[in-house]
């Protein structure tokens, strides 16, 4: 029977010698790449004390975005439900009602907005298709949880802190992001 390609290499059976049988020569082969690896840098970063440099196009958890006032950005369109793959965006949509000019920009809200971050693959498609600027993805992992439940995250976990009344904590979730209009 003819090889299909020309890298088939015979096997070689001949007996093995007397150093061969011993393995010591592959044993101490084994033993320099060990000992060489020892003095090598470690790849491993001691995670809650360090944290590793990110790439500039990581994308991680979902955060709803607020205005310099403190409204909130999402109109309810739905694109970003519409472009996720995934379908792991669910929202439900509600006007606005008097006296409520300080929560929302626009006249309709999202009353309900829910991600399933067991359904997302971070492709952020619905960072692109949000015409308003209200989701993004930030440098933040999604956290480990025991039951399927603690990885529906809803609004009110989504949505960036304040910016009046938790300035910091606004502007540690804000990273290096710059407010577009």
């Amino acid at each position: 029977m003819q090889a299909l390609t020309n890298k088939v290499k015979q096997v070689n059976r001949k007996p093995m010698s007397f150093m061969e049988r011993l393995y010591l020569p592959a044993i101490f082969k084994g033993m320099a790449i060990t000992f060489g690896h020892m003095f090598k840098k470690r790849p491993t970063v001691n995670y809650p004390e360090k944290t590793r440099p990110f790439s500039p196009v990581f994308r991680g958890l979902h955060i709803l975005n607020r205005d310099e006032e403190g409204r909130e950005n999402c109109t309810a369109c739905g694109l970003c439900a519409v472009a996720c793959p995934a379908e792991a965006i669910t929202m439900e949509a509600a006007e606005r009602k008097v006296g409520e000019e300080n929560l929302y920009r626009e006249e309709k809200y999202a009353a309900k907005y829910e991600i399933n971050m067991l359904r997302c693959i971070f492709c952020g498609l619905c960072e692109e298709a949000c015409p308003k600027d209200a989701i993004y993805l930030s440098e933040t992992f999604a956290p480990a949880n025991y039951q399927r439940k603690g990885f529906i995250y809803g609004k009110e976990d989504l949505l960036i802190p304040h910016p009046i009344t938790e300035k910091e904590a606004y502007e540690k979730a804000k990273g290096g992001r710059v407010s577009v209009r």
